[in-house]
C-alpha cells in the first residue's frame, strides 16, 4: 500500500521541497523548512493521491487512512508535548489545503480544531487565558460551520444567507452594541455568550448541532478540504490558470500556534522582496493578538513589518521592527536563509506566540510584471541566479503586463484625488462601478468595462475579479486576498482605500 501520510516537525521531515506533486506546495515546503532548521509547528501531510482515492471511493476516506493518521498524530503529540482531545493538556490542530500550484484562498482552512466542552476547561487552565480560549472557539465555530457543515455538505445558500455571513453579522452587532472597535477588544464574558449564540444559530440554520467531539471535528475538516478541490471557486480558478482537475489537493494537519494570546502574540504575512515593484526590501504586514485569516481577509488594517516600508495608510501604526525587535531580527534572518535556499522571492506566513516565532508557510511569491523584471535583474547581479534563469523568471504574461495602460502622469498631477489606497496591482483602469462579482461577470459579458468595488474581496469573488478590468477595496493591505490574486493576474488593483463607504 502506498504511503499516504508524511510527518514533519522537530527539525525532521519525511518529505522535501522536491515532492510538491505528492505533498502539494505547502506540505513540501513545510517539510523543507523543517529539514533546514527553521521553527515549524509539527504536523503531517495527507498526499494529493489520497485526494484522488477519496473521489474514486465516492467521497469516502480510503480504507487504512485512519490508522496512518492516528499513528502520525501520536508522533505530533510527542513532539509538541500535548494530546489531541485530552481534557488536561489538549493539543489543537489546523487543517489546511495545499495543491501543487498555488491557489490563494481558493480552498479551505479550519483552525482551532479540537476545542470542545471536554477540552475548553483544560485549555483555560493550561493557558490561564479564558478570553483567548473563547476567541479561538468562536473562530472554530465560524470556520467549521461554513466550511464543513455548509459548503462540504453541498448546501448553496442565497446571497447573504450563508452561515458565515449570518455569524459575522452577529459578531458585528455585538461590537456595535457594546462599542468595541475591533475583535481584539471583546471581553471574555461577551465571547463566551457569543459562542453559545453561535451554536444555537448553527442548529437553527443548518439543522444540526455543532460537533462537540475533537475526532469528529478533525475528520470533518479533512473531508471538507478534499471536497473543496471541487468547490465552485477552486474549479473557476483552475479554469483560469489551466490547472488540471486530476492533480488533487493535499491536506496539511498541523499543531496550532496562537497569535491571539495577547499583546506578545501576533500573526503576519511577508514577502522577502516587494511583490509590487521588486524592491529588495523585506515587505509585509502583521497584526497583534490575531489569527492568520485576519491579515489575508483584510478585516483589520494591518501594521507594517518594518520602518522602511511604511505608507500613508499605516504610518501611524507600530512596525514589528519597533514593537518586537528581537522577533523581527529572527524573522529577518529566516528571510535571508529562505531566499538563499530557494533562490527566489518567497511569500511567507508566520505566527508569534508569547514572543516565540513559528513559520507556517513559504512559497514562491506572486508578483507583478514590473517586480518580476526588477527581481530577475537584481538576483542576477547578486549572483543568486544565472542568465538563463533570469530570462525564464519573466513569463510572457508578465512581459505583456509591462505594456498595460497607465494613468497619464501629467493628468495625475493636475487631478484632485477622491481617495487614496495601496497600489496592489499594476497599471491604470477606467470603467463602470459594480458592487458584486455576479454583476461584474454579467456586465463584462455585455461588453462593458467594469471596476469591481468591494468592502474587501473574498475567494467567492474570483469570477468577478477576473471579469473586471480593475479592483478597488475599502479594507485590506498589500497581503490581502484581493492583492494576492490581482498581482498574480497583473490586474489593476487598489486596496485599503479607507475613505470609501
Amino acid at each position: 500500500m502506498p504511503k499516504r501520510v508524511y510527518i514533519f516537525g522537530g527539525k525532521k521531515a519525511d518529505g522535501t521541497a522536491q515532492m510538491k506533486n505528492l505533498l502539494g506546495g505547502k506540505g513540501a515546503n513545510l517539510a523543507e523548512m523543517c529539514q533546514i532548521g527553521i521553527p515549524v509547528p509539527a504536523g503531517f501531510t495527507i498526499t494529493t493521491d489520497t485526494c484522488n482515492e477519496y473521489y474514486a471511493n465516492k467521497s469516502k476516506m480510503p480504507p487504512g487512512l485512519e490508522k496512518e493518521v492516528n499513528a502520525a498524530l501520536k508522533k505530533v503529540e510527542q513532539i509538541m508535548g500535548a494530546k489531541f482531545g485530552d481534557s488536561v493538556n489538549p493539543l489543537l490542530l489546523s487543517v489546511r489545503s495545499g495543491a501543487r500550484a498555488s491557489m490563494p484562498g481558493m480552498m479551505e482552512t479550519v483552525l482551532n480544531v479540537g476545542l470542545s466542552s471536554a477540552t475548553i476547561p483544560g485549555m483555560i487552565k493550561k493557558t490561564g487565558n479564558p478570553r483567548f480560549v473563547y476567541d479561538a472557539y468562536r473562530r472554530l465555530i465560524m470556520m467549521y460551520s461554513d466550511v464543513v457543515m455548509e459548503k462540504a455538505a453541498g448546501i448553496d445558500p442565497e446571497e447573504g444567507k450563508g452561515i458565515r455571513v449570518q455569524l459575522d453579522r452577529m459578531l458585528h452587532a455585538l461590537k456595535d452594541r457594546k462599542g468595541y472597535k475591533s475583535d481584539a477588544d471583546i471581553s471574555e464574558a461577551d465571547l463566551r455568550a457569543l459562542c453559545d449564540s453561535f451554536r444555537a444559530k448553527v442548529k437553527e440554520v443548518l439543522g444540526k448541532n455543532f460537533p462537540d467531539n475533537a475526532r469528529e471535528q478533525l475528520w470533518g475538516a479533512i473531508g471538507a478540504v478534499f471536497s473543496s478541490w471541487h468547490g465552485k471557486r477552486a474549479i473557476s480558478y483552475r479554469r483560469i490558470e489551466g490547472i488540471p482537475d486530476d492533480w488533487g489537493t493535499a491536506v496539511n494537519v498541523q499543531a496550532m500556534v496562537f497569535g491571539n494570546m495577547g499583546d506578545t502574540s501576533a500573526t503576519g504575512v511577508a514577502f522577502t522582496r516587494n511583490p509590487a515593484n521588486g524592491d529588495n526590501h523585506f515587505y509585509g504586514e502583521w497584526l497583534v493578538n490575531a489569527q492568520g485569516e485576519d491579515v489575508v481577509a483584510g478585516i483589520r488594517t494591518p501594521n507594517p513589518l518594518n520602518e522602511d516600508t511604511k505608507n500613508d495608510e499605516n504610518r501611524h501604526l507600530p512596525s514589528l521592527q519597533t514593537a518586537m525587535p528581537r522577533v523581527y531580527r529572527e524573522l529577518d534572518a529566516i528571510r535571508d536563509k529562505l531566499e538563499k535556499h530557494y533562490r527566489d522571492m518567497q511569500d511567507i506566513e508566520f505566527t508569534i506566540q508569547d514572543g516565540r516565532l513559528w513559520m507556517l508557510q513559504c512559497r514562491v511569491g506572486k508578483r507583478t510584471g514590473t517586480a518580476a523584471l526588477n527581481m530577475a535583474m537584481d538576483m542576477l547581479a547578486e549572483k543568486l541566479i544565472k542568465n538563463e534563469e533570469a530570462v525564464m523568471r519573466v513569463s510572457p504574461n508578465q512581459l505583456d503586463e509591462l505594456l498595460h495602460p497607465i494613468v497619464d502622469p501629467s493628468a495625475e498631477k493636475a487631478a484632485t484625488p477622491l481617495a487614496k489606497g495601496l497600489p496592489a496591482g499594476p497599471g491604470g483602469a477606467a470603467g463602470q462601478i459594480v458592487f458584486t462579482a455576479n454583476d461584474a461577470v454579467a456586465w463584462a459579458k455585455q461588453g462593458k468595462k467594469v471596476i469591481l468595488v468591494r468592502e474587501e474581496t473574498n475567494p467567492e469573488d474570483v469570477e468577478g475579479m477576473r471579469a473586471a478590468i480593475g479592483i478597488l477595496t475599502a479594507r485590506g493591505g498589500m497581503t490581502s486576498h484581493a492583492a494576492l490574486v490581482a498581482r498574480g493576474w497583473g490586474k489593476c488593483c487598489i486596496v485599503g482605500c479607507g475613505a470609501l463607504n
